[in-house]
């Protein structure tokens, strides 16, 4: 391979590794040229799956911070840079490797650390973003329906249980007006334990969907 040639090799497969969300290291040694199609296609249009040498994918990952043992550069090697849903292509990848099992996956990098292939396994086996975003909202739209039903109920015994309204007597003095600030501290305490009971319902929701899978 000429000089230029190799040197835009690395420059595209470093830039490859950049702008990866993550990176799964295989070995395709035995897959069929129709095979390897088929795995393109079920990586999807954001997964860039690409046959490489292993020199220069090490200078590409050394040129853009990736940590690769040179254990796993040996074969013939084939990187999945994932521009979507890591564990989407892990999934698609193991679902591929049952049906073609001599495909191998060696490790890869997984935000921004490496990761063996148990713990790509590991990944795919997890549910994806969308399905944790769905579960979400569904969580939360149950407790904004009990948040707001709790606040009309409030709202209906308030108005059930305030006194009718009297005409204003003129020259009142100002001191009979401190009854009226006292009469409204209960309302006022209500709605302060309404709103109490109310972050209680949509806090655990919000605080499972922010830890992190395992």
């Amino acid at each position: 391979m000429a000089r230029p040639v190799k040197e835009a090799a690395v420059a595209e497969l470093t830039e490859d590794f950049k702008s990866a969300n993550a990176t799964y290291l295989t070995e395709y040694r035995g897959l069929t040229v129709t095979s390897m199609k088929e795995l393109r296609r079920s990586l999807g249009a954001d997964t860039k799956y690409s046959v490489v040498k292993n020199t220069l994918t090490k200078i590409a990952a050394k040129n853009a911070g990736v940590d690769i043992s040179d254990d796993l550069l040996v074969g013939p090697s084939a990187l999945a840079f994932i521009k979507g849903d890591p564990i989407d292509a892990a999934r698609n990848l193991k679902n591929f490797q049952k049906e073609n099992p001599l495909l191998v996956v060696k490790g890869g990098i997984y935000e921004g650390k490496f990761v063996t292939t148990a713990e790509i396994m590991q990944l795919a086996d997890l549910e994806s973003r969308e399905v944790l975003l769905a579960k979400l909202a569904g969580a939360m739209k149950g407790s904004l329906a009990k948040a707001a039903r709790i606040f009309d109920a409030l709202r209906i015994k308030m108005e059930a249980g305030a006194p009718a309204s009297a005409p204003v007597a003129e020259a009142a003095p100002v001191v009979a007006q401190a009854p009226a600030v006292e009469e409204a501290a209960p309302a006022a305490e209500a709605v302060a334990e309404v709103t109490e009971e109310v972050v209680a319902e949509v806090a655990p929701a919000t605080d499972a969907a922010e830890t992190p899978a395992e």
